[in-house]
């Protein structure tokens, strides 16, 4: 491991800047040697003028890392989405919960769909990741803990049922999602007022 990575830092700086530069300046000294200028001491010319050289080239840069840009980011939710409907289609859910989820994937799916909603929604971060983490980790817990907890249930029953947990949980989710969604449209109403107040101001001056 430890030989490679020397070779790969050898091999790294036999195409660098700073090789280039060095090697041009030691032609340089060579030329010098059989234009009879360096007389007996050629071989330190022309190993002074590779070291100037050297010194003298810029110093490679490590290239910046790539990070996926949001429009990215929100096109890996939006198959997240698609594969978390796949799994709920596989769970048995009360109708009720079933309306109930099926309306909140559908507005995050309204949210995701690739246009100027989801353009609105890449400038927001906090948004982006309140639904990402829905997405990702609550919706699922939710339906993952209601399925386990029914079979339960079946065996001891009592308590408080697992649909109504569920359904508790899916009106915490729904009301986040309502305060997102309304502080996207709250965003947009402002930029609207804005430009109103920009055109009004103009028309009087």
């Amino acid at each position: 491991m430890a030989t490679n990575r020397a070779l790969a830092r050898a091999l790294g700086y036999l195409e660098s800047k700073k090789n280039l530069a060095g090697g041009v300046c030691g032609l340089v000294g060579l030329g010098l040697t059989v234009a009879g200028v360096a007389g007996a001491y050629w071989p330190v010319v022309i190993a002074g003028l590779y070291a100037a050289g050297a010194l003298v080239a810029p110093p490679e840069r490590a290239p910046v890392p790539v990070f996926p840009g949001t429009a990215e980011r929100l096109g890996v939710l939006r198959e997240d989405l698609g594969r978390l409907r796949d799994y709920i289609a596989e769970v048995e859910l009360a109708p009720a919960a079933g309306g109930r989820l099926g309306g909140l994937l559908d507005l995050y799916a309204a949210l995701l769909e690739p246009g100027w909603v989801s353009e609105a929604l890449a400038t927001e971060p906090d948004a982006v990741h309140a639904l990402s983490r829905a997405i990702r980790l609550d919706v699922p817990e939710c339906v993952d803990t209601y399925d386990r907890t029914r079979w339960w249930t079946r065996l001891t029953p009592g308590g408080e049922s697992p649909e109504r947990h569920l359904e508790r949980q899916l009106t915490v989710l729904s009301e986040e999602a309502e305060r997102l969604t309304a502080g996207l449209q709250d965003r947009e109403a402002r930029r609207q007022q804005t430009h109103t107040t920009y055109l009004e101001e103009r028309g009087r001056s």
